[in-house]
């Protein structure tokens, strides 16, 4: 029943992502804190400073929020463009998240995202 739930959730997430953008006043949680999202998701760690959450997962797409040491709940992560960043690295793995359970959807690149190229835990798009 859970897993019909989560694939439910994910299902209007997904459309969500051609509907809406995050707000960009709600509140980052405490980065000492997790879990206060979805528990049926997987709540991930921004670690960077000054992230920028996107419509889409390419770097060209509109910025719908920008946050620091933030955490999310992730609902999927797909490959798009491929991001370098010369302190970090490359990858073209991103990760779609939500503010809180029910908010809207953002995307950003992995490489600001504790758990290494592709998120373990999070499945795939």
């Amino acid at each position: 029943m859970q897993r019909l739930i989560s694939r439910a959730a994910m299902g209007l997430a997904v459309t969500a992502l051609a509907v809406g953008g995050l707000a960009t006043s709600a509140q980052a949680a405490p980065a000492a804190t997790a879990g206060n999202g979805d528990p049926t998701l997987t709540d991930v760690y921004i670690w960077a400073i000054d992230v920028n959450l996107r419509q889409q997962p390419t770097t060209a797409s509109p910025r719908l929020a920008v946050r620091s040491q933030w955490w999310g709940d992730a609902l999927c992560q797909k490959q798009g463009q491929t991001v370098h960043d010369p302190a970090v690295g490359t990858n073209n793995w991103w990760t779609a998240v939500m503010e809180f359970s029910g908010s809207d959807i953002a995307w950003l690149n992995n490489l600001y995202i504790r758990g290494g190229q592709k998120i373990a835990g999070v499945p795939d798009c």
